[in-house]
């Protein structure tokens, strides 16, 4: 799919305006330029130009169109999507502003999964062939390929996500997009484009694993791994094994393919060394999702 889109949807709202939107159609726009209209509940929504978010159609319409697969993270303008959007409680019985939900007397009634600008991805939409075992880890605006297995421990934010086949035991973060065949394990966390200002996109090649606990500031090429519990950011020094102990900043390997991170129990070191033999996923746990 591509722009020019109209989608059309049932739109839930009160007083002072959208509360949830369901997209059901989506089809070529002839509007000239972006804009929305709302008849009873039902809302139309044309996104012709990819410019920064403007009104809550187009946020919702965006979040859409990566959870569907249409767009993968990075490809369409989310910018200024927080302050679009409503802090809400997200509800078995749909969305509340969080001053109507304190103003109900028994709160035994309803189970409240989430309190946050964005409501679980599964609510809206579930793409097919993909396994989540905590469906509030996941944000509406995650890209979930196919084959992609989430964990209890797994998270993924909007705008971030999967090629598939993938398994997620840990962190991946709004802008992060993660190759087919690779794993993050328990507690792994990849940094995103949100908190301190960071402006670079984080990658994660095909057929890398992040041990358990690990995370990354760079990206990784393809058939690389992260020993469990080593943090490596764009500024951790590296010795570099394989090129007679010379130490770089990892920012110098961002994107490097074939690459081992560890840390020497020894010294203390990190250290770096050509990686020659092939992560795989086992395939059994992602060809049947």
């Amino acid at each position: 799919m591509k722009l020019p889109i109209k989608a059309e949807g049932v739109a839930l709202y009160d007083e002072k305006g959208f509360l949830s939107i369901n997209y059901h159609s989506f089809s070529e726009s002839n509007n000239q330029t972006n804009g929305h209209s709302l008849e009873g509940d039902v809302v139309t929504t044309h996104l012709i130009k990819d410019e920064p978010i403007s009104d809550i159609p187009t946020a919702w319409l965006k979040l859409y169109l990566l959870s569907l697969r249409h767009f993968q993270p990075n490809q369409l303008n989310l910018d200024n999507i927080f302050s679009v959007l409503p802090n809400l409680a997200w509800t078995d019985k749909g969305p509340k502003r969080i001053e109507v939900l304190k103003s109900i007397s028994d709160l035994n009634n309803y189970r409240v999964y989430s309190i946050d600008k964005f409501p679980p991805m599964t609510d809206y939409v579930v793409p097919e062939g993909v396994r989540i075992a905590d469906c509030s880890r996941v944000r509406l605006g995650a890209y979930l390929g196919k084959g992609t297995t989430i964990m209890h421990e797994g998270f993924v934010n909007y705008n971030a996500g999967t090629e598939g086949p993938n398994m997620v035991e840990g962190r991946i973060s709004a802008g992060v997009f993660v190759k087919k065949n690779s794993d993050l394990g328990g507690g792994s966390s990849t940094m995103g484009t949100l908190s301190g200002g960071n402006k670079e996109i984080i990658t994660v090649g095909e057929n890398c694993l992040l041990g358990a606990n690990s995370g990354i500031g760079i990206s990784l090429g393809d058939n690389c791994t992260v020993e469990a519990g080593l943090y490596v950011t764009a500024g951790t020094k590296i010795t570099l094994l394989s090129e007679n102990d010379k130490i770089v900043k990892a920012l110098e390997l961002n994107g490097k393919s074939n690459m081992l991170y560890f840390r020497d129990s020894v010294s203390g070191k990190v250290c770096a060394k050509n990686k020659e033999d092939e992560f795989k996923l086992n395939k059994a746990l992602h060809e049947n999702n």
